[in-house]
């Protein structure tokens, strides 16, 4: 019967320790601190193919936190996505987007002071024909979870993206 205890306990043991790691116990790895700034974001095309007349280009872009640096004892509000509407000149397009955000995070050991927090860029192009009857998506680009480090405390940061579309 003793022999029987032994491997229930176990067993509960790595179950509350699971549940406790499921719940988002947060890790402490330093002091709190808030990040917040502009994030610009310019997408220069290099368009392959010509596109249909009328065709509207747009973009978008949306950031989100680095989930390992944040602070998850404070609640984290969302960025919200920018669009941007793309300046059409030959064979080529500039598109920007600009995307607010103020993020508690972490800091300390792996955390700011070494630079590996930050956020991820997701984002999406698009050309919209509108010669038609309808709306006809003619081509799109898109991309997720590239990562980025926060701008300077209180600046702002610039990504400059080419794009062969």
């Amino acid at each position: 019967m003793a022999r029987l205890r032994i491997p229930l306990l176990l067993c509960l043991a790595l179950l509350a320790s699971g549940a406790a790691l499921g719940a988002g116990v947060p890790e402490l790895r330093g002091p709190s601190m808030t990040v917040s700034g502009v994030y610009s974001v310019t997408f220069h095309l290099n368009i392959a193919s010509t596109l249909p007349a009328g065709t509207t280009i747009t973009c978008r872009a949306r950031i989100a936190p680095n989930p390992e640096g944040l602070d998850l004892r404070n609640p984290q509000p969302t960025a919200a996505p920018a669009t941007g509407l793309a300046t059409v000149t030959g064979s080529t397009a500039t598109c920007a987007a600009e995307i607010p955000f103020s993020w508690t995070v972490t800091g300390g050991q792996g955390g700011l002071a070494t630079g590996q927090d930050g956020f991820v860029l997701s984002y999406q192009i698009d050309a919209v024909s509108n010669s038609g009857s309808a709306p006809l998506l003619v081509r799109s680009s898109a991309q997720q979870s590239i990562r980025a480090a926060f701008p300077a405390v209180g600046g702002s940061a610039r990504l400059s993206i080419n794009l062969a579309f």
